[in-house]
């Protein structure tokens, strides 16, 4: 099956890609810039440019592009590439895809459990509205933006993915060299939950939203247990055999990451109800298995 993905270079995407050539499936990789491969299609999101004849025969698509939400400090003008890296994207990908004489059987995009905001103890499922912060109002655009797919008859999903578990980026990938130095320790009050999923399940996740034809709109990719950060932490002291010391007082977030501080400090207890209810498998279901396996 030809697959074609968006954000090929990234954590979920390297690994998306790699999965997918090992079971023989052939995938075409858009890059931004003039293509240097058989397997590259050139698109230039800002600009909302897609080569749609190079998507041609795509039996499926999978976009994960998108600026890091944690990669700087949230200025005005990054908070802006954060929302037109997703928003822009999207609707130059859905629109090309639209526009194909045979489009692809199903567009899988990505998305995010910000969609629901600060959520406290309180657990929610896809069914949940959205929150009404700042990466709030960037999911609900982004989702909407993959209309002229779904107008189209694409069987369109969206994929609001969690804390991805693994030392190779994301959150953990900074958290496991701190702990290894034993300088460790919970941010903020520890109790905010941390909805996570194991890269690992993140992949096979995203496989089995290509494969399940019953399947459209948001599902959560997120593992069945949530936990608080004070559980991670505690997790993360064990697992590494190194003392959990240097709790990071929320102000001290705040004054060194800005209004980023709040995405780390809010409490998401987000549960995967669809990707359960269609049967899907988590492989490392509970924390320390998803660090364990991350380590591993």
């Amino acid at each position: 099956m030809k697959i074609a993905v968006t954000g090929s270079t990234g954590l979920i995407g390297a690994e998306l890609v790699r999965s997918l050539r090992a079971d023989g499936h052939e995938v075409l990789r858009l890059v931004r810039r003039r293509p240097g491969a058989p397997d590259e299609v050139e698109w230039d999101p800002v600009r909302q440019y897609v080569d749609a004849a190079g998507l041609a025969g795509s039996a499926a698509v999978v976009h994960l592009a998108g600026a890091g939400v944690a990669d700087h400090r949230w200025t005005d003008a990054y908070k802006k590439q954060i929302r037109d890296s997703r928003v822009l994207g999207t609707t130059a990908l859905a629109e090309a895809l639209a526009s194909l004489d045979t489009p692809p059987k199903v567009l899988v995009s990505g998305s995010a459990i910000g969609f629901y905001g600060d959520t406290g103890d309180r657990g929610v499922d896809e069914s949940a509205p959205p929150g009404d912060g700042f990466l709030s109002r960037v999911c609900v655009e982004w989702e909407e933006a993959a209309a002229p797919a779904e107008e189209a008859g694409i069987r369109t999903v969206f994929a609001r993915t969690g804390l991805v578990v693994s030392r190779k980026g994301g959150a953990w990938a900074k958290l496991i060299p701190l702990f290894r130095a034993g300088l460790g320790g919970r941010l903020g009050s520890g109790s905010q939950y941390w909805s996570f999923i194991a890269l690992h399940d993140e992949v096979a996740a995203l496989r089995f939203l290509m494969d399940t034809e019953g399947l459209s709109g948001p599902v959560n990719l997120t593992a069945p247990e949530p936990v608080t950060n004070g559980e991670v932490t505690a997790a993360m002291s064990r697992i590494l055999h190194r003392p959990a010391l240097f709790p990071v007082p929320a102000p001290a977030m705040r004054l060194a990451l800005g209004e980023a501080a709040g995405d780390i400090l809010s409490s998401q207890r987000v549960l995967p109800s669809r990707l359960l209810s269609a049967g899907f498998a988590f492989a490392f279901p509970g924390v320390e298995d998803a660090i364990t396996a991350a380590l591993d």
